[in-house]
């Protein structure tokens, strides 16, 4: 795909010429807000410093990839789809009787068993309370509620393969779980998804109905659309109990909202104040800071906003003149980056220690548009090394203007109206144009009157709304907010004091520094989706300069208390509820007591609150999580968990942020069952993209998935996500991942057919303590398997997700499939047949699947139903529910002298399969000797003589003695200093064929090893690759050198002498 690049497209713009004028200090700032040290700022600057910094680094990294020769997609064979076709009821138990499938095919094998899943009750904790192995300890955690208008994509799968997990894992060990699922209303986002149905289909606004018939709308588009990510989480598998399951706009979620509001009004931590917030113009609402995207611009750039009828140029700082008033050949001047503010200015700022303006402090000084005089005023949070080290004040546009404002007691003019065009009094010839029209209106207008000193290109970071992509407007309006310093401080005690574990612990210093420099939170919003403010304004008072509220759970409430206030019977009052909602992050703020019934004392309160976890995206650490801290420990005196575990952020196998542009973003189903190139590309055109998005999408899709998506499977795609690590700041995910992750699931398939086919239909399992191991073999198995089940548990007590992956695959695949199933085949073939092995292989696959249960909960299910039953003993009804196994159990198969003796006849078999290879002996099993000085070696080797033959392909194995002579014509290898290995050759290779192409083979290494050679010094890892390379092709070369000789003197031996 050609390199598009991260910042908007840059085009031609027209260019004014600096007027030249009196001398001023240079250069302009080239900071956004270019005064006002405050917290806020400080915050706002910090961040939008790290924006750029990583679009920086990710368009150079995009520029660096672009440059790279373009590779084709890996390719990939379909594998063929076998369906489950057996009749089964929704809810009925899945017909296992008949014979596993010649090959692993997830769609069979994820069929029917999670209906019967929750059919049973095995989700929900009464039922786990009942469990042999309770263990009476409880363990509750809450899904992080999805948006209710969107669809699960990749990054949501991770957070539930990981929850999942971690529930499954706790339900099997005993512990009593809950799980609670929900889905948020998302204000915002459902209420412009609604908006544009309505438009698109009806073609009628929202203002055209009123505020009930709208609501129905919503309800209806929930209703009809809203479960799609209830199907995704069951096609994740994931364990919830759907009874309890809250959408934070049903009911319940309603009362929790109100008892929160005015709790918090109460206790003094609620107020109603005139302050500058975050405005979309598009949606005429506040946003909260998460809901803005700082966009870093290079410097000149332009695009159309929304609503705007003309491209805008951005990234531009205008140096403006401000004459001394009384002083026509003395100016002020200052920089801006929205001159369509100017209208609102109410002064100039300098620093009070500037020497360039001493003399003019106390003066006036000329408006340049409008003449009228403006002060100047001197403030210390202007920065006087900062462009002219002179500020414009805007207290009604400008955060920092404002609180410099407030302390020169200056009223703020309002200049820019709700809907981003100029109010009333920036004058007539302004008023009512859109704010960027009259931006180049202003600009134009400067020149003309000769005030206008410059423009030039200014890097900086422009406010976007997220959910409309309008430019985002500071504006001064009458809103709620809730005091955070107070509830803050005890949030970073919290994590402080211990009380409140973050994991990875490198995130605590972002908490503390939040906490630590915390402003207000805005909570009003201007929408009619969401929850209706509780609180009620006295209207109709005369003499009443000032707003005089109330708050109440219901408007009786409140008239009450509105009567009381005003001394005057209920009935003589007028009250008018405050038409706006709350932020959406306020009700998601409550979800982990508010889903378990709060305010309500009810059971699940009592027995699952606080919860014992919560596992969510790093991205929300402070948005969501910090939070829930905050109104968790505030209403209900707990903190709402005492654990939190974030996971990093998904990116694709390039390294890039999952994007709708970049079409890159997949639903996870699509990874699960496979999709086609063009099921891929009309999802795209689903989406709100716009014809060069879309355009642009459908290109780098094609690119990505050239053949679509191939079926992986839900076990795959959740293996695959839990074995990445939390460590770092992102995960790349690529569908190759996934598909080896199936191969794996193959692989167990096809063991678990070895085994049940070996223990056939008469077989009766023992208990694992009557498992006595009959050969050295079956006791390393035994130990491999008690070290697993070890690793495992150690994986799961520290949340690390990535141990317990690794310990399963290695296990099934290096040390099950790879060696135990191979070593005991000629054992199994014997007459009569040892019972043994049988029953070392069902403990194998039984506690094996139950180990893998919680990862791959379908496959595990599918394969250990099929597993024949302890007589005498009732078995659990699935494994979902059955005991996890645990390692004090099994702690008496653990040798750790088996293990290092049994890595050394490993290292044997790889020795003698490379002597194999290289002498090219495909079906012949030669025999072998082992030559060993040391009697302590030798013991070692005789217990495994057998498997050693079966494992390395080979005939015979015995040992010669140390003081004989090596056996002429045989190939040799060094083991170890003390222990030499022989292999025959004799009658079993042609001498006279192998050598030419041993020659050849030396011949294209040597040349490998000369090019290396011959190449410049290298320097760091580069050197270190080279260093290595060049070692293998030299160990490789006398190899090859050793076979040429061992091969000539066979060739010397067998051929007669003339």
């Amino acid at each position: 795909m050609p390199h598009l690049s991260l910042a908007p497209l840059q085009l031609r713009l027209w260019r004014l010429k600096p007027c030249q004028s009196i001398p001023r200090p240079h250069p302009f700032s080239t900071q956004p807000y270019p005064h006002g040290p405050s917290v806020p700022q400080r915050n706002r600057e910090q961040k939008q410093k790290r924006l750029r910094e990583k679009q920086g680094t990710l368009e150079g990294e995009t520029a660096w990839r672009s440059k790279l020769p373009t590779k084709p997609g890996k390719s990939w064979s379909a594998k063929e789809i076998i369906l489950y076709e057996i009749p089964t009821k929704p809810g009925e138990k899945k017909d296992v009787t008949g014979p596993l499938l010649p090959t692993y095919s997830p769609q069979y094998v994820e069929v029917a068993w999670y209906p019967w899943w929750v059919r049973e009750g095995f989700f929900k904790p009464e039922y786990q309370s009942q469990l042999p192995q309770a263990t009476g300890e409880i363990f509750s955690m809450c899904i992080p509620p999805p948006n209710v208008t969107g669809s699960l994509h990749l990054g949501h799968a991770l957070t539930v393969a990981i929850q999942d997990t971690l529930v499954r894992w706790h339900r099997m060990r005993g512990d009593q779980v809950l799980w609670i699922p929900g889905s948020d209303h998302a204000g915002i986002a459902t209420q412009a998804v609604v908006e544009k149905q309505l438009w698109k289909e009806r073609r009628i606004r929202r203002y055209e109905l009123s505020r009930e018939d709208f609501l129905k709308e919503v309800w209806k588009w929930k209703e009809e659309k809203g479960g799609e990510i209830c199907e995704q989480l069951r096609a994740l598998g994931a364990s919830l109990d759907w009874d309890r399951e809250c959408f934070t706009m049903d009911a319940g979620s309603s009362v929790a909202v109100t008892e929160a509001f005015v709790r918090l009004y109460e206790a003094g931590l609620l107020y109603r104040d005139k302050q500058i917030v975050n405005w979309s113009c598009t949606l005429r609402s506040a946003i909260s800071d998460i809901e803005v995207e700082g966009r870093p611009l290079p410097g000149r750039t332009e695009f159309c906003p929304p609503g705007c009828p003309q491209p805008v140029s951005f990234g531009l700082l205008i140096s403006v003149a401000f004459p001394v008033d009384g002083h026509p050949d003395t100016e002020i001047v200052v920089g801006t980056t929205r001159p369509e503010t100017l209208p609102g200015d109410v002064a100039v700022a300098v620093h009070p220690a500037d020497p360039r303006y001493i003399h003019l402090h106390g003066r006036q000084l000329c408006h340049p548009l409008s003449g009228k005089l403006l002060p100047l005023i001197t403030d210390p949070a202007v920065q006087p090394d900062v462009g002219t080290g002179a500020v414009k004040v805007t207290p009604a546009h400008s955060l920092v203007d404002a609180e410099i404002g407030a302390r020169h007691k200056l009223s703020p003019i309002n200049v820019i109206g709700e809907d981003g065009t100029m109010v009333s009094p920036c004058g007539d010839w302004l008023q009512g144009l859109h704010r960027f029209v009259a931006r180049e209106k202003i600009v134009s207008a400067l020149k003309e009157q000769g005030h206008l000193r410059g423009i030039q290109d200014h890097p900086m970071v422009l406010p976007i709304c997220s959910r409309s992509g309008d430019v985002v407007e500071y504006l001064l309006k009458n809103q709620w907010f809730v005091r955070c310093q107070k509830m803050g401080e005890q949030a970073a005690q919290a994590v402080e004091s211990g009380a409140l574990s973050l994991n990875p612990p490198f995130h605590q210093k972002n908490w503390q520094h939040w906490f630590s420099n915390i402003s207000d939170w805005c909570v009003s919003r201007q929408l009619w989706w969401g929850h209706q403010i509780p609180a009620y304004q006295i209207v109709g008072e005369e003499g009443d300069s000032e707003e005089c509220w109330v708050v109440g759970r219901s408007e009786e409430e409140a008239r009450k208390i509105a009567s009381k206030l005003r001394g005057r019977p209920e009935k003589e009052l007028t009250l008018e509820r405050d038409p706006d909602v709350l932020d959406t992050w306020f009700s998601s703020a409550l979800f982990p007591f508010a889903a378990l019934g709060w305010p309500q004392k009810t059971p699940d309160l009592a027995q699952f609150y606080p919860l014992s976890l919560l596992e969510t995206g790093s991205d929300l650490l402070l948005f969501w999580v910090g939070r829930m801290v905050m109104l968790g420990t505030q209403l209900t005196g707990q903190l709402p968990f005492p654990q939190v575990l974030l996971h990093p952020m998904v990116r694709d196998g390039q390294g890039r942020k999952m994007s709708k542009s970049l079409g890159n973003v997949l639903d996870p189903r699509d990874v699960i069952k496979g999709a086609e190139p063009q099921v891929l590309q009309e999802k795209l055109k689903d989406g709100n993209l716009d014809l060069r998005e879309l355009q642009i999408a459908a290109a780098a899709q094609r690119k990505d998935f050239p053949q679509g998506i191939p079926e992986c499977g839900t076990d795959a795609l959740r293996f695959t996500l839990c074995s990445h690590g939390i460590q770092g700041d992102s995960i790349n995910l690529s569908v190759s991942e996934v598909l080896s992750s199936r191969h794996f699931c193959n692989k167990i398939w096809n063991a678990m057919r070895f085994i049940l086919n070996a223990l056939g239909d008469r077989f009766v399992p023992h208990s694992v303590e009557e498992l006595s191991p009959s050969s050295v073999m079956d006791a390393w198995i035994l130990n491999c398997l008690a070290l697993t089940i070890r690793e495992c548990e150690r994986g799961f007590l520290a949340q690390e997700l990535p141990l317990i992956t690794h310990a399963l695959h290695h296990f099934w695949l290096h040390k099950l499939c790879d060696v135990y199933l191979e070593s005991v085949k000629p054992v199994l073939l014997r007459s009569p047949q040892a019972p043994g092995p049988l029953q070392i292989l069902y403990s194998c696959a039984d506690i094996g699947l139950r180990l893998l249960a919680p990862v791959m909960p379908f496959l595990a299910e599918e394969l250990w139903q099929r597993l024949p039953h302890q007589p005498d003993h009732t078995p659990a009804p699935s494994i979902c529910v059955a005991p996890y196994p645990r390692p004090q159990n099994l702690e008496h198969w653990c040798q750790p002298d088996l293990e290092q003796q049994f890595s050394q006849v490993q290292e044997a078999v790889k020795t003698l399969r490379g002597l194999r290879a290289l002498y090219q002996l495909s079906k012949a099993r030669p025999r072998v000797l082992l030559q060993c000085s040391e009697p302590r070696e030798q013991y070692i080797y005789e217990d495994f003589l057998e498997p050693l033959a079966t494992l390395a392909y080979c005939g015979a194995v015995s040992f010669l003695p140390y003081d004989e002579a090596s056996p002429q014509g045989w190939a040799q290898a060094l083991l170890s200093n003390t222990t030499r290995v022989y292999m025959e050759l004799e009658g079993l290779v042609d001498p006279h064929i192998q050598l030419p192409v041993l020659l050849t083979r030396r011949q294209k290494l040597q040349r490998q090893l000369d090019s290396l050679t011959a190449r410049a010094p290298s320097e760091g890892s580069e050197m270190l690759k080279r260093e290595h390379k060049v070692s293998s092709l030299l160990l490789e070369l006398s190899k090859l050198d050793q076979a040429t000789s061992n091969l000539q003197q066979l060739m010397d031996t067998t051929t007669p002498k003339p």
